[in-house]
Parts: structure tokens; sequence; C-alpha cells
């Protein structure tokens, strides 16, 4: 925190305080005020205010001390009576301070000696100053420990904050270089077939790696910079697949904005095309669809290859398992990421998170196919 910061928060503390002892000494005035009238003594209103606020502003002096005793004494397992009886002698100090204090506040308000002022306060004060004092701790002590409570709250949000960080970057590495292990293999397989179209697809490689470094560091980006990066990668496919693979995209202008994790469409087209697509020798199509629906982001990858084999659940590899790794830890049960096998057949990929915009509009404009 700056210092010109803390000194303002500081500053606020003490005027709040100030304003505190002020209301609570105008209280005391009303009915220091009205009990007179009532009992028949010439007290105006000024003078009512006076001696209130004389108590009161003595009282708000001496619970400086107090509050500074209450956050080195506290009441603690294993320390308890020693602190009982530290704030017993406190107490006791606190209440003779505060006679001889409203003692001399007393003289100047009144012309009145010393002696004159003291003795009255000594019969009528002792037991309430005690009393006092007890409140002030107890009060300073309730704010303290409440203080420790938020403290310990906000370390403990900002330490499961690092950790799900953690996680999340660990998972985005984990899954960066699966995809270039997975590209540099179709480019390998195609080295023998076609070398203008392999070296084709190593000058796109680079263009998506570029891509990819760019947004490394950050776990949300604009949908519309996620299809960019899609689109690099399916020209990287299309130039090995050629007219096997046929995409198209569906996506609702209202959601180009929409925040969605780094590299969560790569993953699940690339579970498209080596399950659904490779296997056979027909021509396959991937459709990409995305809608708004309220408060939440609906996104369908659709392909009509094999679907699910003999009604067997798809074996995850490391792009699946880790998409849904990441949607767990990024946002909960606020998500729902699902694998259906429509009655046409193929397989879709149901992926919907919270609707998020970007706070800076990123003018990406997407290739549609």
């Amino acid at each position: 925190m700056r210092t010109s910061t803390l000194l303002q928060t500081r500053w606020f503390k003490w005027g709040v305080g100030f304003a505190l002892w002020t209301l609570i000494g105008l209280s005391f005035a009303s009915q220091f005020y009205i009990s007179s009238a009532k009992a028949g003594l010439e007290v105006s209103w000024k003078q009512a205010v006076t001696y209130a606020l004389g108590d009161w502003y003595v009282f708000a002096l001496l619970s400086i001390p107090v509050m500074a005793l209450s956050r080195r004494l506290r009441f603690e397992t294993g320390s308890w009576l020693k602190t009982f009886l530290a704030h017993t002698m406190g107490s006791v100090i606190f209440s003779f301070s505060y006679m001889v204090l409203r003692a001399w506040v007393g003289q100047w308000q009144s012309g009145a000696s010393f002696d004159e002022a003291f003795k009255p306060l000594l019969v009528k004060t002792w037991h309430f100053n005690l009393l006092i004092y007890w409140v002030i701790l107890a009060v300073s002590q309730a704010f303290e420990y409440y203080r420790k409570y938020r403290d310990r709250e906000l370390q403990s949000a900002e330490l499961e904050k690092r950790l799900v960080q953690a996680k999340l970057q660990a998972l985005q590495m984990q899954l960066n270089p699966h995809f270039l292990f997975n590209t540099l293999h179709s480019i390998s397989s195609l080295m023998h077939k076609d070398v203008e179209a392999a070296d084709s697809m190593i000058v796109r490689l680079s263009d998506l790696l570029r891509a990819a470094l760019e947004s490394s560091d950050t776990q949300e980006v604009p949908l519309s910079r996620e299809l960019k990066m899609l689109n690099l990668y399916l020209s990287i496919e299309k130039t090995r697949f050629g007219n096997r693979l046929t995409t198209t995209m569906d996506i609702a202008p209202d959601t180009l904005n929409a925040q969605v994790p780094n590299l969560i469409l790569q993953p699940l087209v690339e579970n498209a095309i080596r399950h659904g697509i490779e296997p056979r020798s027909k021509p396959g199509r991937i459709a990409l669809r995305a809608r708004r629906q309220a408060d939440v982001l609906a996104v369908e990858v659709c392909d009509n290859g094999v679907g699910l084999r003999n009604g067997k659940e798809v074996e995850e590899g490391v792009g699946l398992s880790n998409t849904r790794a990441r949607l767990r830890e990024m946002y909960g049960p606020a998500h729902q990421f699902a694998l259906v096998e429509p009655s046409e057949g193929g397989l879709r990929v149901e992926l919907k998170i919270p609707f998020r915009e970007n706070s800076l509009d990123e003018n990406t404009n997407s290739d549609r196919r």
C-alpha cells in the first residue's frame, strides 16, 4: 500500500472514531438536558453538550492506549489468567487517569479548584470508568479478531487462487507439447507423399506456434482470438486430408468477444479428426457452433465420423482429459462438458461456460468456412 493511501486510511479511521465518540457524547448530552429539565434544574443545551463532550472526549483520548494494550495482550489459551490480571490493573489505571484528566477539564469549564472537581468524580465515576475500560477492550478485541479472520480468509483465497493458476499452467504446458507432437507427426507422414504440402504445413505450424506463444501466459482469451488459432490449426489439417475434410462455422456475432479458455477448441477439433474422421476413408465434416444463452456461452463441435463405437465411451487422451481438468479448475460446477452421440451418427461435444465479455475489444476477424 502506498504511503498516501496508508495516511488516508489512517486519517479516515481517526475521523470515524472521533465522530463515534462525538455521537455518544451528544446522546448523553440529550439525556442530561431532558432529565435536568424534568427535575426543574436550569441547564442550557450548551452546558449539557459541553459537560457531556468533556466526559466522552476524555474517554476517547484514553481509549488510544487501551486499544494499543488490547493488541498486545489478547485473551488466548494458556495466558488467559495473566492477561485478565494485566487488564484488571489497566482498568484501575484507566479509571484513575480519567478522573485526573476530567478534573483538569472541569477546572477549565467551571473555574473550580482541582480538589473540588476531583472529589465528586471519585465518588460517582470510579466504577463506571472500570466498565468503560472493559467495553473499549471488548470492542477492540472483537475488531482485532475480525481483522485477523479476514486476513486469514484473504490469504487462504490468494493461496487457493495461486494453486489453481499453477494447476492450469501445468495443464497447458502438457497440452502444448501434445499438440506439437501430433502436428509434427502429421508433417512427417506427409513428407514422403507430398514434399510441397509438407513444407506448407511447416510454414503454417510456425504461424500457429507464434500465435500460441503470444498467449501462453493467458488463461482466457476472446472467442474471436481462439477461432483465429483454430483456423491456423485447421489449415494444417486440411493440407493433410485435402478434400476428405470439410469444416463449417456458425458463430453468433454477439459471442465473438466472450471469454473462453485459451486453446480450448483445438483439442476438441483434434479429437473429432483423429477419432471420427481419420479412421474412415469417406469424406468427413466438422461443424462448430457458438451461441449465447442468457448468461451462458454454449459451444458445440460436431463431426459425422464413427461416433461412439458399439456404445463405448471415448478413451480420452491428453487433449480431452486436460480439457476437462482445465474447465473443472476454472469454472467448477458452473460449466458443462459432455460427449453426445446424435441419432444421425457421429459425435457432438457440448460445452457450456459462464458468459463473460472481454473488457478490451479485440477486432480479430476469423475466417469462416
